[in-house]
């Protein structure tokens, strides 16, 4: 059976601890796919204690963008996470929101067609202010989005809230 998560939160809400506990309630051995592209050291530190609280219990692909590379049929996925996913789209085509769009919903679309879990991870980047950076303003329209057509697709989406979980759909 397919089943869609969407977890969606600001910075720091407890959305990426909130999937992994979620993910483990769910199978003994989840898999964790990041979606990050390492550009500096105190990121490569980030993402080294994110694996390390994990535990061997995981499988951790790395996968910047074609999720659909891999088949993770029957698995519990944990995909953290769709900003950082949208983002290696974004800057790839040259901040061209629509092409962005196009391939990251082809891509989710092929990747998630398999019988899986899927619990997705993103932000709401746009419950903020208004940018004034004009790059911003494309790539939090292209967020808001995708989360949109992903949250469509979601059998049950959480608003984490100071990392509280909040039922939205499900």
């Amino acid at each position: 059976m397919k089943r869609i998560i969407l977890i969606t939160g600001g910075q720091r809400s407890g959305k990426s601890t909130k999937a992994e506990k979620l993910a483990l309630s769910l199978s003994a051995n989840p898999v964790y796919v990041a979606t990050a592209h390492i550009w500096d050291e105190e990121f490569r530190e980030r993402v080294r204690r994110h694996q390390e609280r994990r535990g061997p219990q995981w499988t951790n692909i790395e996968e910047e963008m074609y999720l659909s590379c891999h088949d993770l049929s029957g698995h519990v996925v944990v995909i953290d996470c769709v900003t950082l996913w949208l983002t290696n789209f974004f800057f790839t085509n040259d901040s061209d929101v629509d092409k962005s769009m196009e391939l990251a919903k082809a891509e989710f679309d092929a990747f998630t067609a398999k019988e899986a879990t899927y619990i997705f991870v993103t932000n709401e980047i746009g419950l903020g202010g208004v940018s004034e950076n004009a790059i911003q303003r494309k790539f939090t329209d292209l967020e808001g989005w995708m989360n949109q057509y992903i949250a469509s697709k979601a059998d049950e989406v959480i608003l984490m809230v100071s990392g509280i979980p909040v039922k939205v759909k499900g």
